[in-house]
């Protein structure tokens, strides 16, 4: 289990997170949804740990993650939207990277790369610089590095984005599993039908603060039964940035 307890973000005036708080059980996928700047890499960066909050706790497994940081990592397969430091490495390199920052035997490691490179039709590219690939191919090089060790916790950001149509099948069902095995997924996406194809719960986000969370069945049942398409851009589109930069001006003229 994942528990984020009241985590906010500052970057000197500007607040990345605002007292966000949600929990994902074992067994569930979870997406993080929001415009470009609504948090989402920001929660993920600081469960993986690449950056600390201001404030709350965040527990993994009953563990406080700022006590228990490195134990914590181990079970964390991530992806980042923009891996770009490891660019200048061939893509093999950076798959022994990871097999050994995992500590994974010659055995596992070799049986794993085997199966996910053959699985993303990458295992030809292994000599080529990743920096030489295509956005969709780096996309598979990182999926790979993160999978090797076989992570309880999978942490995607923007998983999809530039796969082809076989690969992105093939990572969904790969999500579908591991959840099914008892496992956690959580992933950020701008797809919402990515979002209500694999969610077990969503969590929507705008500016930092959390606009809903749990299941898009509540979620649309709350709505009249709206696609949520519509429900998401009332919540969080134009229109409510519109009402709220309203709100905002009649509050200050006195009209509220």
């Amino acid at each position: 289990m994942i528990e984020f307890q009241n985590i906010t973000k500052n970057y000197g005036d500007t607040t990345a997170l605002s007292d966000v708080p949600f929990k994902i059980n074992d067994g569930q996928i979870i997406g993080l949804i929001g415009h470009n700047g609504a948090g989402k890499s920001t929660a993920i960066k600081i469960l993986v740990s690449i950056i600390n909050q201001t404030a709350g706790d965040i527990h993994v497994d009953g563990k406080l993650l700022a006590e228990h940081r490195n134990e914590i990592k181990t079970k964390i397969g991530y992806v980042a939207d923009n891996p770009n430091i490891f660019l200048r490495l061939k893509a093999k390199e950076y798959w022994e990277l990871m097999g050994t920052a995992y500590e994974l035997s010659d055995d596992q490691y070799g049986k794993r790369l085997q199966y996910y490179t053959e699985l993303f039709d990458i295992a030809e590219n292994a000599d080529e610089l990743i920096e030489t690939f295509s956005h969709g191919m780096r996309q598979k090089t990182f999926l790979v590095g993160a999978l090797l060790a076989n992570p309880n916790i999978w942490v995607l950001d923007e998983p999809m984005t530039g796969l082809d149509p076989q690969a992105a099948y093939d990572l969904k069902q790969m999500m579908r599993e591991h959840a099914a095995a008892g496992n956690i997924v959580l992933f950020s996406t701008h797809h919402l039908m990515d979002a209500q194809e694999l969610c077990d719960e969503i969590v929507i986000l705008r500016k930092g603060e959390v606009l809903y969370k749990g299941t898009i069945g509540e979620l649309q049942a709350q709505n009249e039964n709206e696609s949520l398409e519509t429900i998401y851009l009332r919540i969080a589109g134009r229109e409510a940035e519109e009402q709220g930069q309203q709100t905002a001006i009649d509050s200050e003229t006195g009209d509220l």
